[in-house]
């Protein structure tokens, strides 16, 4: 792997991981919620009484944020180097994890290890090992 120099952005990155922090942090505080998106998503297929507006403001945040960075600086190329049946195929098999796992890397990774849990270590090796496993058979074995 070699890192494009050029364009590594890490005050960028930075400022990114910040901010997921900050707003992981202010949902707990102000909502005593935890900021995974499959839950908040999935939450918001089959509704609760008066749980609608949050998760949709949320989610409307996530949608929105790239479109108020584009305002002030340009969104970076976007290259996708698979063909759609293996985006389809690998989004059914992130869903079907993020159920099996009870919850998504934002979960478990991002809340769930600050809060010292051990489900949520479980799950964020789980997920790692299953991606480092997944590229290796994809990129060594299979190609």
């Amino acid at each position: 792997m070699m890192i494009d120099w050029n364009n590594f952005t890490p005050w960028t990155s930075l400022a990114g991981g910040l901010l997921i922090g900050l707003a992981a942090a202010l949902l707990i505080l102000f909502n005593g919620r935890i900021a995974g998106i499959s839950g908040i998503l999935g939450g918001l297929l089959r509704p609760a009484r008066g749980d609608i507006s949050w998760r949709a403001a949320f989610l409307s945040g996530l949608v929105l944020a790239p479109l108020a960075y584009s305002m002030f600086a340009p969104l970076p190329a976007v290259t996708i180097d698979a063909d759609t049946a293996a985006l389809v195929a690998a989004g059914l098999l992130v869903g079907a994890g993020t159920r099996y796992g009870s919850g998504c890397t934002s979960g478990h990774g991002v809340c769930g290890l600050s809060r010292l849990s051990p489900r949520s270590l479980a799950a964020t090796a789980a997920f790692m090992a299953a991606g480092f496993a997944t590229v290796f058979l994809i990129r060594h074995v299979i190609a």
